[in-house]
């Protein structure tokens, strides 16, 4: 996810995210998890196609 949308779950209460990794933000989203102690779990597996 791009790191807003982490930001936006942040602030809703929600303190963990799965993923499949491999965006070209990803970076982003672990800082921002980082910084606020979220936790966030790579799944490696695609959850859709486009």
């Amino acid at each position: 996810p791009f790191s807003d949308s982490v930001e936006m779950a942040y602030k809703e209460g929600i303190r963990a995210i799965i993923q499949p990794g491999g965006s070209l933000r990803d970076a982003d989203s672990i800082d921002y998890c980082d910084q606020t102690g979220m936790s966030m779990a790579f799944t490696g597996i695609r959850h859709f196609k486009h």
